[in-house]
């Protein structure tokens, strides 16, 4: 770490990884300036927050110029930015140290890394293992998500006490860079879409995905999404042990005895790594198909990695998900409590309150954004949900849409709407926070609203 001392550090990017970068250098006493390519009215709260901050020699908005890096000792960009961008080229061919994040935080990591990749399931996987790790006595870190960036765990007080490392590989992160070959990686499928503002094509996207598969030993291990990848050429002929999982019988595929892994069998979760394993799944917090398979993804990993039967029980029975993204809170006198307070789009509510198997007490509203229609899906919230509580400055007009659902209520406040659902409750319900509409009406953002939720359910 004596490399950063006293060095001349310029950040590229200043959002949420930008700042934990600036906690990183700060502590070696680097002198740091950061430049964004948002012009500066976009970026108010950043820079009253940079103003604060006594290693900020200074800020340049709304262009990159050449002189800025080519005065960095340490050029470092998160991986939103485009790490073909001319200036970071110019800074190389100038003999200057430029990485990702993402790249500087794996070059720092002297831990084994478990690495979840695909196109979806990412940040549930990578929460699931690190859950029935911590419940088997193991301490680790989970990084690399929209919470918690990689480079944190470089910043950890405790990181030499940190046993395993678990990180989500998105494709971006994937982009140009060299010598990352985690111990054991997690690949959940592949999507026919991809972020075009960072590929220019579906094959370039689908080539950085696979470029973690390079140069893998028999010391590595692949688990792999059996349902959806099983045909893929790039699994085949693979030098490392290769594990599957599937939401279907391995028996009834005929494979059983060809593959080792995990798969639901007699409404039961089977495991052939190292012995057979049987897991219950009469009890579970999580709810939907897709986290069904997210957890046999995780189980998979845990095996793989010896962690025992009875944490990996225990992980199924408990797991409250992802905060803010249909995560169970409590249960209380019968009634169950989920926060989904990410889900700021009809689109996500209809589809979310559609995965419980009775219709809950839902909590929707917030801002109101006139070009937002919700007469499309009425319908859907009609029969989805039992009990409907409207609150927020969008109240009104979803009123006047959802006011034919034979239980409909408008609050006046977002305290209100708890009380009001838990009054309506009975034993057996879900009550819901799923607000279909961003959180600007009240709050800072979806996080704000949803840990409020939580403390306002904790307390009743």
């Amino acid at each position: 770490m004596n490399r950063f001392k006293g060095k001349k550090v310029l950040i590229v990017g200043v959002g949420k990884t930008g700042f934990k970068l600036i906690d990183f250098f700060s502590k070696f006493d680097c002198s740091i300036k950061v430049t964004d390519i948002k012009p500066i009215f976009d970026l108010n709260k950043q820079i009253k927050k940079l103003k604060r901050m006594p290693h900020i020699r200074g800020m340049v908005f709304g262009e990159h110029r050449r002189k800025d890096f080519l005065d960095a000792d340490i050029i470092v960009h998160s991986c939103a930015v485009n790490p073909e961008l001319p200036q970071l080229e110019l800074a190389k061919k100038a003999g200057k140290s430029v990485y990702s994040e993402f790249a500087l935080a794996s070059m720092l990591c002297k831990k084994p890394i478990i690495a979840v990749c695909g196109s979806y399931g990412r940040t549930v996987v990578a929460h699931m293992i690190g859950f029935a790790l911590k419940l088997d006595g193991k301490k680790v870190f989970v990084g690399g998500t929209e919470d918690t960036s990689f480079i944190e765990y470089a910043t950890l007080p405790n990181k030499n006490e940190i046993e395993c490392v678990i990180v989500e590989v998105s494709a971006v992160n994937m982009r140009r860079i060299r010598g990352f070959r985690p111990k054991t990686i997690v690949f959940t499928g592949l999507s026919e879409d991809y972020p075009k503002e960072h590929f220019d094509s579906a094959s370039s996207y689908i080539e950085a995905k696979f470029s973690i598969l390079k140069n893998l030993t028999n010391q590595h291990r692949l688990i792999v999404n059996y349902d959806k990848l099983v045909g893929h050429d790039r699994f085949q002929n693979l030098k490392c042990p290769v594990f599957w999982y599937s939401r279907r019988s391995f028996e009834k595929l005929g494979v059983e005895k060809k593959i080792q892994g995990t798969h639901f069998h007699n409404r039961r979760i089977q495991n052939n790594i190292s012995g057979n394993s049987e897991f219950i799944v009469k009890t579970m917090r999580i709810i939907g198909q897709d986290n069904r398979e997210n957890l046999l993804a995780a189980i998979t990993v845990c095996k793989v990695l010896g962690v025992s039967d009875k944490a990996i029980q225990t992980c199924v029975e408990k797991f409250p998900g992802i905060p803010h993204r249909l995560e169970f809170l409590m249960e209380k006198n019968g009634v169950v409590f989920y926060n989904d307070s990410k889900s700021e789009t009809m689109t996500a509510l209809v589809r979310n309150i559609a995965l419980f198997k009775s219709p809950p007490i839902l909590i929707a509203g917030g801002k109101d954004i006139e070009e937002v229609e919700y007469t499309p899906y009425a319908q859907d919230l009609i029969k989805h949900a039992r009990v409907l509580v409207l609150v927020g400055e969008c109240k009104e007009r979803m009123n006047r849409v959802l006011g034919k659902h034979p239980q409909t209520f408008i609050v006046g406040s977002f305290e209100e709407s708890i009380l009001l659902a838990y009054q309506k409750s009975r034993t057996g319900d879900v009550i819901l926070l799923s607000p279909g509409n961003p959180a600007s009406d009240f709050f800072r953002d979806y996080e704000e609203r949803g840990n409020y939720y939580k403390k306002l359910v904790y307390q009743l």
